[in-house]
């Protein structure tokens, strides 16, 4: 599956609270779907609809829904660069509207620096999935899409339109459920040679590559 980004331009920025109940948020579209985007591609009502079902209950709903400042390069979310916490994400249309926390993190105080100094940000979602070329010219994102995070903060580019930034080409990602981890395509295939040069058996091959990716 490959790593997929695309890029909202601008998001509103809002305060909730007073003294040391104060809270600042930013706002707006994190999601589309059914329009095909800057970058030719286009997300299926049903499978963006599905996805941010699953985002909903098994991140936003626990407190886990977490963005980073600025564009990491693969799906994982790095603690040490997270920056806001989203905490709502609901259907508009066909676009899925978003409300993220700005944390106390070093990230979070340098978000909400940029904005207290007129900085535009935007936000730009991250994920993984396959994508199959159509007729039309475009690609259609498919049935494996599984969002990593629904908004980073991102530098608005001033672009005409929403959609800006591409896939992140030549990065292939799998998913080890067993793990929790994302490891690249090259990486499961430096494991897979590794284990058949040792010629190790089942239960010893399951130890090393727990202990391959304990080394990551």
């Amino acid at each position: 599956m490959k790593l997929i980004t695309e890029e909202i331009q601008k998001v509103e920025f809002i305060t909730e609270g007073k003294g040391a109940n104060k809270r600042h948020y930013i706002r707006g579209v994190f999601l589309q779907s059914e329009c095909v985007n800057r970058n030719g591609r286009m997300y299926p009502f049903s499978i963006m609809e599905k996805e941010v079902k699953r985002y909903n209950e098994n991140f936003v709903l626990k407190g886990r829904a977490l963005g980073e400042l600025g564009h990491p390069d693969g799906p994982t979310i790095n603690l040490d660069r997270v920056s806001h916490k989203i905490c709502e994400l609901y259907r508009d249309g066909n676009n899925f509207i978003g409300k993220a926390q700005l944390l106390e993190t070093p990230m979070g105080k340098i978000a909400k620096s940029l904005i207290s100094e007129g900085v535009t940000l935007g936000v730009s979602s991250r994920g993984v999935g396959s994508l199959k070329m159509t007729n039309e010219g475009h690609k259609i994102v498919g049935e494996d899409f599984m969002l990593a995070t629904a908004a980073d903060i991102v530098a608005d580019p001033s672009a005409p339109d929403a959609f800006v930034q591409g896939i992140m080409e030549g990065k292939e990602w799998i998913y080890d459920s067993n793990k929790k981890v994302w490891i690249t395509e090259s990486i499961k295939n430096i494991i897979e040679k590794d284990v058949q040069r040792k010629r190790l058996t089942e239960e010893r091959k399951l130890q090393h590559f727990e202990k391959f990716l304990n080394m990551l």
